[in-house]
């Protein structure tokens, strides 16, 4: 039978960029979202004018509160799931050899591995985050236990063993062998990719390869892992990494890897242009299915070549912030026509929630200096939650918003939960121009919403927050 949920709807409908996403942000007060048995879409619209074909199906009334599309998080490491808020002094890669190669060498434990995942999916629903993409642990067993408690618990995920055959000391542990870099990220592949359905275009699970970073292999795997990917590409396969997230003048990760390699920017060792001068050496490993985490510092070539080859950035402004990394120039990016979703990066980043990381976005952006300052609108923050996040990984066609004929992944937001937002709401000054106002409710809950306020979490039309 369909199921009739009532609320205050609010998405972006039909396939918007970020620059028009005002004028396809659809608010539906006396909202209606009906989904079938097969947990798609088959309306949405006004509860007055429900057809007559589903005004016997069993309705679930939601009201007061909000029905919005599931937080997709472009980029959130599972073997970090309990280092948030690690100190260790230093930025970004003194933070790696201090706090997070220890934390993540812990998950040698296949039974700690077990509990982390079933932690990881935990906060994963409690958020509200239906789906992401996922830098996996570097041990076969621990991302057996994600991909498995993944599949449990009914929630969406594109992972991969997490990379790295090269480093000091306090990486030893995570090391992989170059030898069997391909043989063990295909086993994986070969293992998870689509295996809830058989079918890569309807499955909640998939695979990317993903090496940690540039500084963490060495060329012979950039090589390796290219031709890997080009051999996999037509499977549906993804590629997920970081690029350009920390450049402290001399001695911070992006001078770094271009001193390495020899190259003229980050990027280009990625790209197949890793031997010295930017010269080709491999296969390029961007496209539609890739998403680079950060990319705080590029240059314009570099946002240039992420657009052309339909690559995505996964925008992580809470652990920028931690981490000291800077900030992702807002204005310069979008006009660039890369595609901008947002990543949490726990436990880079100290929040498992989008709205979060989204409030942190727009308070970073209307601080950059001088013109590049912008002040983000509601309807950009919710596409770069949501929609984004589906067009980076792929599957915008099958998610991200309420178009009839889309998988119903949905959030019951009750108000009631969080009593001071249920109080803005309610008393909060609004404008009497209507538009104005709708956009100012829909500020105030992306602003003031967390785990209190999700009240139920929908994927496939399945409400998955009952364990």
């Amino acid at each position: 039978m369909n199921q009739v949920h009532l609320g205050h709807v609010f998405h972006l409908a039909g396939r918007p960029t970020v620059q028009d996403a005002a004028d396809a942000l659809v608010s539906l007060p006396n909202g209606a979202l009906i989904v079938a048995g097969d947990g798609r879409i088959v309306y949405c619209g006004d509860s007055d004018d429900i057809p007559a074909e589903f005004r016997g199906d069993e309705i679930i009334d939601h009201r007061p509160g909000f029905l919005l599309p599931g937080f997709v998080d472009t980029h959130v490491h599972f073997p970090q799931t309990f280092a948030g808020d690690a100190y260790g002094g230093g930025q970004l890669l003194e933070w790696l050899d201090q706090c997070i190669y220890p934390a993540e060498s812990r998950f040698a434990d296949p039974e700690y591995a077990r509990i982390a995942a079933a932690e990881f999916c935990a906060r994963r629903i409690a958020a509200g985050t239906t789906a992401a993409m996922v830098f996996g642990s570097a041990f076969r067993h621990a991302q057996d236990a994600l991909f498995a408690e993944t599949h449990r618990r009914g929630l969406r995920v594109v992972s991969g063993r997490g990379i790295q055959t090269t480093g000091g000391e306090s990486v030893a542990p995570l090391l992989i062998d170059e030898q069997d870099v391909v043989r063990l990220t295909r086993a994986e592949i070969d293992a998870w990719h689509g295996a809830d359905t058989g079918d890569v275009d309807t499955a909640l699970l998939h695979v990317a390869v993903i090496p940690r970073f540039s500084l963490s292999v060495t060329r012979q795997t950039l090589f390796e892992l290219g031709e890997l990917y080009e051999s996999v590409r037509e499977r549906g396969v993804y590629f997920h990494t970081h690029l350009n997230e920390n450049n402290r003048p001399g001695t911070g990760e992006v001078d770094t890897t271009k001193t390495v390699y020899g190259v003229d920017s980050y990027l280009d060792t990625y790209d197949g242009r890793f031997l010295p001068g930017s010269a080709v050496g491999g296969r390029s490993m961007l496209g539609r299915r890739s998403i680079f985490a950060h990319s705080v510092h590029c240059q314009d070539s570099e946002l240039a070549r992420l657009a052309a080859t339909g690559s995505s950035i996964a925008h992580c402004p809470v652990s920028q912030q931690f981490l000291g990394s800077g900030t992702m120039p807002w204005k310069r990016t979008i006009a660039a026509g890369v595609n901008v979703a947002v990543g949490t990066d726990f436990g880079g980043g100290d929040e498992w929630s989008i709205p979060r990381v989204l409030s942190a976005a727009f308070k970073v952006h209307i601080s950059e200096p001088g013109a590049d300052a912008i002040s983000m609108h509601p309807a950009q923050m919710l596409f770069t939650g949501t929609l984004a996040g589906a067009r980076a990984l792929d599957m915008e066609n099958r998610f991200g918003n309420f178009d009839i004929g889309k998988e119903a992944d949905f959030l019951v937001v009750d108000p009631a939960g969080t009593p001071a937002l249920a109080g803005r709401l309610t008393h909060g000054v609004r404008a009497d121009d209507p538009v104005l106002a709708r956009d100012q409710t829909l500020f105030t809950l992306l602003m003031g919403m967390d785990e209190t306020a999700i009240a139920r979490v929908y994927v496939q039309g399945r409400r998955i927050d009952d364990d």
